[in-house]
Order: structure tokens, then sequence, then C-alpha cells
């Protein structure tokens, strides 16, 4: 996405309110970076706590939700790709995939998805959504690679090297994962007209949300 695009959605999506109540943010730790910061996150940053870790500015968050919402509710549903490897995006993505009509890929990313029609797997997609850019470094390559549009979730240790437009939010977290992936396919049906501009999605935000699985006693 242009600056000029980003800066165009911007301008025309004054809201005073937040998209959730800032106690459901913090609640689902949101807001929890790392101990480690770059460049392209610091101003994100809101502070850093006694532990070292750093603080993602929760308006930050909200704001480019917004923007992307608007942003990917220009595409064909059926030709977005949205991908995690990670143990705790994998449910959330599976939700937002059949929330919006979109495709997920919750394994590992075969090589060639995005760049060879020759293998069954291939998907051509007009959009791509990761969750983490170390963990799904093989789909932003080869998004990058077919210069396909990708938006990323970042957190405070990532680049945007390959990433069209981020969204800064903790990504490892399963609660936090679960509510961003909720927030961004209730933003991009009500963009599209599928609900009211202040409506709900008729899935809950539970159905998002991955299960802890307890390790078997041996």
């Amino acid at each position: 996405m242009s600056d000029e695009e980003v800066q165009e959605i911007q301008e025309d999506n004054e809201a005073p309110l937040l998209l959730i109540d800032r106690e459901s943010y913090l609640a689902a730790g949101i807001h929890i970076g790392t101990k480690l910061k770059t460049k392209y996150t610091e101003p994100w940053i809101y502070r850093t706590t006694s532990y070292g870790l750093f603080v993602i500015n929760i308006n930050a968050t909200d704001s480019r939700l917004r923007i992307a919402g608007k942003f990917l509710a220009r595409f064909d549903p059926s030709k977005i790709l949205v991908c995690s490897v990670r143990r705790y995006g994998r449910q959330p993505i599976r939700k937002f995939a059949e929330v919006i009509g979109a495709k997920s890929m919750d394994k590992r990313f075969i090589p060639g998805v995005l760049t060879n029609p020759m293998i069954d797997e291939y998907f051509e997609a007009d959009c791509v959504i990761i969750v983490d850019p170390h963990a799904d470094k093989q789909a932003l390559a080869e998004a990058k690679l077919a210069r396909i549009p990708l938006v990323s979730l970042i957190d405070t240790d990532d680049t945007l090297d390959g990433v069209d437009f981020a969204i800064p939010t903790n990504n490892r977290g399963r609660k936090a994962l679960s509510l961003i992936m909720y927030l961004l396919a209730r933003q991009i049906q009500r963009e599209k007209g599928v609900i009211p501009p202040n409506g709900e999605l008729t899935a809950r935000l539970e159905e998002f949300e991955s299960k802890i699985t307890p390790v078997k006693e041996q």
C-alpha cells in the first residue's frame, strides 16, 4: 500500500472511539511487546516496563486495524490468503478466513504456493496476511517475489522488509492473536457492508481463540 493510499484512508477514517474498549485490549495483552525493538517499530512504542518490555501504543494498534480493514475490504475475500505457523495463530486465522471467506494456511507453508503454478497447492492470491514475519518468512518471501500486497502483524522486534502494511501488536500471545483477528474480521465486514458500521459478527470472540492443550503425563 502506498503512502498516498494510507493517507487517503486515514483522512476518511477519523473515529473518536476505539474498536473495542481499552480494558479489553489490555486484558488480551495486545500492548505487550518484547525486550527488543527496531527502528521500524519504535514510533508505535508507548513506553518500557520495569522488566524491560516495550509497550505498544494501543491507539496505534486500533488506528492501523481500521486502515487495514478498509484496505482489505477492497479485495475479493476468496483471493486473500492468511497464514500462520505459530501454534496460537492457527485457530484465529482459521476462524478469520471462515468469517470473511478467505483461504487459510495454518501449517507449514509449502514452497511455491504463491509462485509455482505447477504444484497442486498453488494459490493465486491478490493479498496475503501473515501473523509473524519471522515464523511466516516463506509466505513473506514469496509474496514479495510475486509482488502480492502483504499485511502483517508486527511485534516490537520485527522489521518491515517485504511488509506493505503493518499492524503493531503482540503477535505471539493466545488471547492477543484471537482478539486482533476477531477485530480485523469484524472491521472488514463492516467496511464491506456485510454488517452495519457498528454491527457485530455472528461468530463470538471465543471461537477465534486457540485452546490450551495440557501436556499428557508420561
